[in-house]
């Protein structure tokens, strides 16, 4: 596929992720974690703007420089910017003017991309593309908070499931015999600057659950007092638990003595099978504790995912997220995109069900704070 192709695809399957919002549903930002769609729409826009049109094509005008002010992100190297909590507050500029701005910007890429690219602009439009499907992932979670806290709890789409569910009720522990494995990416194709490092470590004899924890199992954790239990759970763990009054995972629902959660078509009843998702850390380390497992580390996971389903949920790693050996960061603003998150935050490993296709590979690594639980996340178990 050539670049220009593939670029199309990416950038509209963007919009086709907005498709079914209201006009309302783009500006608002329930948390400071969750983005506006429009603030995405925009942020990835001003992605290629400013790290490959703005630098490379002679002939570019920016298209409204307030808006880099607007959709920088987290960029110092780039200047000043609105700050996070504020992204809400933006009612100008307003959607339709977002979507001339992607255009406008698309139509400049489409000129710039009939032109014979360096190796530098290479790497910063397949950085572009994989930033802009990360988006695409976040669009989708951000939209089911945003519509998943609405009291109506609109469904986001009634005519299809976005997901593609696999049974969780059978599972067998795979086991692992001691030995130095390599670990991290290698080969010709894109990865991020954190996955690189190949490099060998040493595990212990280790087994790992062949399946993901389900919701009726999380259930009987839940229904024997687990968040009532300090036992189970890291002093952080405890303190949010009760900060936070949490009693079961987000998006789940007791109705008169009934289990509900919301999804994408809705609230509906909780479904047993189905892989108990949108959990913290803490919660999945409580869980875990309870079975008297643990989670397995992101070295572990890497060694022995080619022998089990994963993609279903982005899955908690008992490792922190730490820089490989040899670890660099990039020169420039590039050089801030992930090295500098790497402190306070735990890794996890494989893909959600809201991951664009062809955005995951078994080297990938995610990694939120733990306390965070909107994204699609579950829980394997190790021991």
């Amino acid at each position: 596929m050539i670049f220009s192709e593939q670029y199309i695809q990416v950038r509209k399957h963007s919009e086709q992720i907005c498709e079914p919002l209201q006009t309302e549903d783009y500006v608002v930002q329930p948390i400071v974690d969750v983005s506006p769609p429009k603030w995405h729409l925009g942020h990835t826009t001003w992605f290629f703007e400013t790290f490959i049109l703005k630098p490379f094509h002679k002939e570019y005008r920016v298209y409204n420089s307030e808006y880099n002010y607007v959709f920088n992100s987290y960029y110092e190297t780039i200047g000043s910017r609105v700050i996070r909590t504020d992204r809400g507050n933006l009612s100008r500029p307003s959607v339709s003017d977002v979507y001339a701005y992607r255009s406008y910007v698309d139509m400049a890429m489409d000129e710039f991309l009939k032109n014979t690219l360096t190796e530098e602009m290479k790497e910063l439009f397949f950085l572009g593309l994989n930033h802009e499907q990360q988006h695409q992932e976040l669009l989708l979670t951000d939209i089911k908070y945003i519509l998943g806290n609405n009291p109506l709890f609109p469904a986001y789409r009634t005519d299809e499931s976005i997901t593609t569910e696999f049974e969780t009720v059978t599972s067998e522990m795979i086991s692992f015999k001691e030995g130095i494995y390599e670990i991290g990416y290698s080969g010709e194709g894109f990865c991020f600057d954190n996955e690189l490092g190949r490099h060998k470590v040493y595990l212990h004899d280790f087994s790992i659950s062949s399946n993901l924890i389900s919701n009726a199992a999380y259930l009987e954790f839940i229904e024997d007092g687990g968040y009532r239990n300090f036992v189970y759970w890291h002093a952080d763990g405890w303190d949010w638990v009760n900060n936070n009054k949490i009693i079961a995972p987000m998006y789940w629902h007791l109705v008169e003595g009934s289990w509900y959660t919301y999804t994408f078509e809705g609230l509906k009843p909780l479904d047993m099978k189905a892989a108990v998702t949108h959990i913290s850390y803490y919660e999945a380390y409580a869980f875990a504790s309870w079975c008297k497992m643990r989670l397995p580390t992101e070295f572990e996971w890497e060694v022995a995912a080619k022998q089990f389903k994963w993609g279903l949920r982005w899955e908690w790693t008992e490792s922190a997220y730490l820089p490989y050996p040899g670890f660099n960061k990039a020169p420039g603003a590039i050089g801030e995109y992930n090295g500098k998150f790497m402190v306070n935050q735990k890794v996890l490993r494989g893909a959600s069900e809201a991951t664009p296709s062809g955005h995951s590979r078994i080297t990938y690594r995610n990694f939120f704070h733990p306390d965070l639980r909107w994204q699609f996340t579950g829980i394997r178990l190790a021991q």
